[in-house]
């Protein structure tokens, strides 16, 4: 009989969550501003955005190779049948630029995880073992040329195995899903001491010289401590790297009609020079490519099929929500089989020729994004055809329609005033232009911080 293949811990996670409802997931959202019912905030530059998230990468080190046998232990019986020792100790840096050069030429964005204590082989910032300290400077340096300026960088936090005693550098003694990063370990503690566990991940990519806007959860990570894991990553990214909008990840939604789009929780401030908020970034697909163990995958066809006419991102775009597709990259990899980088070149191969108004972004821009649309106060004067937006943050491509037909719009920040330029259609936007929809005046806008008029002609 063959064993039962055991839920992947995001599955599982994820049939949780919807298993508890939304209510009693700690989702907190803080303050909200007035907007003006008559003016839609839409996506950025009236397009939907896409993204791709990376689980389980790091440099060099094969992760899950390492990882299953630390599952094991905690976990007897669970993980006896995978071929774990057959596998490569290496996903090389090769690859790395394979998929680089890809995701470059075909416009691609998302996160990147760097998890950097990788299952306790070595930590990145002093040496891993079984690698030179040249290809080790050598792959980080990659991930500084090739990655950062399209992906963002994550810890998915220590090791993705076992608990780090931060004062010690060294796992913890006892062997148990309690003290496993993808277990129980979150449960029961305060928000410091999730935050200081963060910091301690956020550190030693800092030292490298990686920096992170957001961070990624390993499996169950926070999933018992939901309102203490959002201010964690709050409090954390702010105190390595000073972020000014952290966000995380944490959840997917791979099927169903609940939405996808991010939740920006735990605002307040916002009128004043130090507004806060963190956004959790939903994923809205399972791992299709080949999972983080390498197992046989759904494929293209689960994402998008080759009609373009149904699939999981089908759903979602048409409804106008973030794509935001989930995977390993273990199993982008396969062992050097590459079944996984085969799958997404499809994927993105049929989701450009079938959607015309899609937009690549990181999900630090995405955060961004949803924090601007959800916190910025909208009030119009529809006899002065008049509109102001006083914006807690920055966001470039800050797109809305106003129920407006009018000629030449006209920002205003503080002693700058600057005329859009009309486009012919809502595609051709990019900010500062505008154009006419169905009697309404849709404007593209680089929102600056702090309050802006916008003027309609009559």
């Amino acid at each position: 009989m063959k064993p039962v293949q055991p839920l992947s811990r995001r599955r599982f996670l994820e049939l949780s969550s919807l298993a508890l409802g939304a209510p009693l997931l700690g989702q907190m959202p803080g303050e909200r501003p007035q907007q003006d019912a008559s003016v839609k905030v839409l996506n950025p530059r009236g397009r939907v955005p896409v993204s791709i998230i990376i689980d389980d990468s790091t440099c060099l080190v094969n992760l899950n190779k390492f990882a299953i046998p630390q599952f094991a232990a905690a976990n007897p019986g669970r993980y006896d049948h995978y071929p774990w020792k057959s596998w490569p100790d290496e996903i090389p840096d090769s690859f790395v630029r394979k998929f680089a050069d890809w995701a470059d030429a075909n416009g691609v964005k998302g996160k990147y995880s760097i998890v950097p204590y990788p299952a306790c082989v070595g930590r990145l910032d002093v040496q891993i073992p079984g690698w030179t300290q040249r290809e080790l400077q050598d792959s980080i340096q990659l991930v500084r040329e090739r990655m950062l300026p399209n992906w963002d960088i994550h810890p998915e936090m220590v090791t993705h195995t076992r608990i780090i005693d931060p004062k010690t550098g060294h796992p913890f003694p006892e062997i148990s899903p309690r003290f496993m990063e993808n277990w129980k370990w979150c449960g029961g503690r305060s928000v410091d001491e999730i935050a200081g566990y963060m910091s301690y991940a956020l550190s030693i990519l800092k030292n490298i010289g990686l920096p992170c806007e957001g961070i990624t959860t390993p499996g169950g990570f926070g999933s018992d401590a939901r309102p203490q894991l959002a201010q964690a990553s709050f409090e954390s990214c702010r105190s390595v790297f000073q972020t000014e909008i952290p966000h995380y990840f944490r959840d997917l939604h791979s099927e169903g009609e609940q939405s996808v789009a991010p939740i920006v929780q735990n605002a307040s401030g916002l009128d004043s020079e130090d507004p806060r908020c963190v956004v959790h970034v939903l994923g809205c697909t399972g791992d299709w490519t080949g999972g983080w163990d390498c197992v046989t995958p759904k494929g293209a066809d689960a994402f998008i099929t080759e009609d373009g006419q149904r699939g999981r991102l089908v759903e979602v775009i048409r409804r106008g929500e973030p794509a935001v597709i989930v995977c390993h990259w273990t199993g982008i990899y396969w062992n050097g089989l590459e079944i996984g980088f085969e799958i997404f070149r499809e994927v993105v191969k049929r989701l450009h020729a079938t959607f015309d108004d899609l937009h690549w972004m990181k999900l630090s821009e995405i955060s961004r994004y949803w924090a601007a649309k959800e916190l910025t106060r909208i009030e119009f004067d529809v006899a002065g055809r008049t509109g102001t937006l006083r914006a807690p943050y920055a966001c470039d491509g800050f797109t809305l329609s106003w129920p407006v037909d009018a000629g030449a719009p006209r920002v205003q920040h503080g002693e700058t005033q600057a005329a859009l330029a009309e486009v012919d259609s809502r595609l051709k936007l990019k900010p500062g232009t505008w154009c006419r929809e169905k009697g309404r005046t849709l404007l593209c806008l680089k929102l600056e911080k702090g309050m802006s008029t916008v003027g309609f002609q009559a």
